[in-house]
């Protein structure tokens, strides 16, 4: 077979980042400056909720409530405890009673009624020694939590013969939002030392190492000022934060490694350093621009959704993205035309490995660099596996899927559930409140689902109504109505819990329960209803838009019909591990004592959603490097299965090593104290392993094998139009005589086949 060898040449984009690389990276330290005085402060701005979706019946009952009947929606619960005396006790009433009077004298706190006010038996514990205050503070989520600093250390703690903790929906929130922002830190300090310590033993020099950790550095820093801006025009969720900032980091080194790597083998290929970025940029720079497009689609498919939780991620994790690659293709360039050859300087492996030559560390091309015909690929551990994975490809293929499945299963028995104080660990105040709500006080105070009639009614309508509502199946007790004008509500307490499958049950009931006036129904459990609603019906916009988009992507990257199917079928198989494990863990409990959560017994309506759209989106781009590497080497050889081979060896330790590091930062995030968070990260971090060292290096080189030939063919229109339009890691093919072992049948195809686009 015979090559014909094309000079290196320098394109306009590697001059315009090479031209003035001091000038580049002095321009990057005062953009990063100018990113840390905007990102400053940002937590503040971001919101700790967004789980409901804006245009649901329960959203609009909700503020209704919230605008003609305030004392309806008390988000603010003092737990007064009694100590041995009863709270019926003379002494304890007359100083709770005054510990309410003060608190409804306070400034933006409405709606204050306590259990010596109405003797409302849902404010009494069981045992006679707690009962509740409850309040409504007004306002937005920044100002009910400056009221809430403001306010809660005048009340909690002992007041005469009383112990007063501080709990509702605001506390909850307010205290999420301060453990995120503890945790994020302690986050990035644990990852950040880790990340480094990998990169040197990935690349042995101290000096390379540090080039993709600079990059995430930056990343960070700009991840932090893209959500300062947005939080000016739209809600961002405060676990945007957590995972965009590990999204930032981690992609930024993903890439950044992808970049130093190729341009360390061009380097020790005798190419000159501007030679050598210009190579790399036009191979690997252009495989990390691809795959950062493939990952800001799975992201931008959470824009279809109505819960700002949802479309927060998608705002600032596009943008994220989008800056890590920046980072990789403008800053990181400059840097190593400074460098040169000095990027492998200080090399720390020295120290432990005297004698031996220099290598430039797991998942680089070194032992791999003679050439078509060099017949190296089989002297490495990644080689081996190929060619094990190629030889025994129906176990291979069948064995994985098994597993995986397998793996799987727990979801089947997923519950939806909706996140509340259960999210923060148990010693959390609020959290301690409300669990002494659920254990020691009947019925389900705060929880119930309140039912707002517009229209006008009599008396008589209103009774008659109530009546209905109280025949109703699982339903405790019915309270009101309280008429004000045309408008009145009821309480409906539930007889168990306040989300359960007969709260939401109860919900339809009542929304089906005829009425001579208007009625909507909103409570925890109807949010629930509603959020499941509008998951379901944009499911399918959001399933279809990735689906399509990624096949577009892959067909312009390989030129294949099959290769873009099997890629979208084997992503969605790489995460049933993360799903499966997420039931058994997170909604079962298992292990919860060992990972130190609560679990509530179900799963966030939205958070499968999320990281399905980011873990679908990182095994994208892992599965990007594999087979842009494996199209480069098809365009040279065509040879389909030892492209295969030399594709997995010469990117499988790379992407496994950049996998690692990305699930550290993940497991970083995946020790908040905030059990979302905690899933979140070790979900995904589980995921990203689970593609990179069992999907890609077994799953697909076993099922590419089965495939054969038939894995690069598209009919004749699709061909022309990847000629055109596709595109490919490296330059354009060179011109080979054909192989009939290896290449399509026809003429035609043989000459379209490796075309590079």
């Amino acid at each position: 077979m015979t090559e014909v060898n094309s000079p290196p040449r320098v394109g306009g984009w590697t001059r315009f980042v090479t031209a003035r690389p001091r000038l580049s990276l002095l321009a990057a330290l005062v953009l990063t400056v100018l990113a840390v005085l905007a990102g400053s402060g940002v937590a503040d701005k971001l919101g700790s909720g967004g789980w409901e979706d804006p245009g649901a019946e329960s959203t609009y009952a909700t503020r209704a409530l919230e605008r003609e009947f305030p004392d309806s929606q008390p988000n603010l619960i003092l737990l007064v405890d009694s100590g041995s005396a009863s709270v019926d006790d003379p002494a304890v009433a007359a100083r709770a009673t005054r510990l309410a009077e003060r608190l409804s004298g306070e400034k933006g706190v409405v709606g204050v009624a306590s259990y010596w006010g109405s003797k409302a038996p849902a404010l009494r514990a069981q045992d006679g020694h707690e009962a509740l205050i409850v309040a409504r503070i007004t306002g937005d989520e920044k100002t009910m939590g400056e009221t809430l600093d403001r306010i809660a250390p005048s009340y909690r703690g002992t007041q005469g013969p009383l112990e007063v903790k501080v709990g509702g929906i605001v506390a909850v929130r307010h205290e999420m939002q301060t453990i995120i922002q503890e945790d994020l830190t302690r986050a990035e300090i644990i990852a950040l030392p880790v990340t480094l310590v990998l990169l040197v033993m990935v690349f042995g020099s101290a000096v390379a190492a540090l080039l993709p950790l600079g990059v995430g550095i930056v990343a960070i820093l700009g991840t932090n000022a893209v959500l300062g801006v947005l939080t000016e025009f739209t809600d961002v969720s405060i676990f945007a934060m957590n995972l965009t900032t590990a999204l930032g980091l981690g992609l930024a080194i993903d890439y950044a490694l992808f970049i130093v790597r190729r341009f360390r083998e061009e380097l020790s290929g005798g190419a000159d350093p501007t030679t050598a970025i210009g190579t790399t940029l036009r191979t690997a720079g252009r495989t990390v621009l691809f795959s950062a497009l493939t990952v800001a689609v799975s992201l931008a498919a959470m824009l279809v959704f109505p819960q700002y939780f949802l479309r927060s991620f998608a705002y600032a994790g596009i943008a994220v993205v989008l800056l890590a690659a920046a980072a990789a293709l403008i800053l990181l360039p400059a840097a190593l035309v400074l460098l040169g050859h000095r990027v492998d300087s200080l090399d720390v492996r020295r120290l432990f490995r005297r004698g031996r030559a220099k290598s430039t560390g797991p998942g680089t091309e070194d032992s791999t660099q003679n050439g078509p015909e060099g017949g190296t690929e089989d002297r490495t551990a990644w080689g081996r596996t190929a060619t094990l994975v190629m030889r025994r490809a129906p176990f291979f293929a069948l064995g994985t899927t098994a597993v995986l499945v397998l793996l799987g299963l727990p979801f089947l028995g997923v519950k939806f559930g909706t996140a509340d104080d259960r999210q923060l660990p148990s010693s959390a105040e609020s959290h301690v409140v409300q669990q002494h709500i659920r254990d020691g006080f009947p019925g389900t105070p705060g929880g119930g689902l309140e039912v707002l009639a517009e229209g006008g009614a009599t008396q008589a309508e209103y009774a008659a109504y109530k009546e209905r509502v109280a025949a109703l199946p699982d339903v405790a007790r019915v309270d009101g109505p309280l008429v004000k004008g045309d408008a009145a509500y009821f309480t409906v307490q539930p007889e168990g819990e306040a989300v359960d499958d007969a709260g939401q049950r109860l919900v339809g009931d009542l929304r089906a329960t005829e009425a001579p006036f208007d009625t909507k129904v909103t409570g925890a459990a109807a949010v629930l209803v509603d959020s499941k609603k509008a998951i379901g019906d944009q499911l399918p916009l959001a399933a279809a838009f990735v689906t399509v988009v990624t096949l577009l992507l892959v067909f312009l990257l390989t030129g294949s019909v099959l290769i873009p199917i099997q890629a979208v079928l084997l992503n969605a198989l790489s995460l049933t591990a993360m799903f499966g494990a997420v039931v058994w863990v997170f909604q079962d409990g298992h292990l919860s004592g060992l990972l130190g959560f609560t679990s509530p017994g179900s799963i966030e309506t939205t958070l499968p959603v999320l990281m399905f759209c980011v873990a679908f989106g990182l095994s994208m781009d892992y599965g990007v490097f594999l087979l842009s590497r494996i199209k480069e080497e098809y365009d040279r050889t065509g040879d389909h299965e030892r492209s295969v081979r030399l594709g997995l060896q010469r990117t499988g330790g790379l992407i496994t090593a950049a996998a690692v590091i990305l699930a550290v930062v993940m497991v970083a995030i995946g020790t908040s104290r905030v059990t979302n968070t905690k899933m979140l990260g070790l979900g995904i971090a589980l995921a990203v392993l689970m593609d990179a060292m069992v999907v890609r290096s077994l799953l697909v080189p076993a099922i590419m094998r089965l495939t054969g030939k038939a894995t690069w063919w598209a009919p004749g229109p699709l061909r022309r139009f990847h000629q055109r339009f596709g595109l490919s890691e490296g330059d354009p093919a060179p011109a080979r005589e054909p192989n009939p072992e290896t290449d399509p049948e026809t003429d035609s195809e043989r000459d379209t086949v490796g075309a590079r686009g």
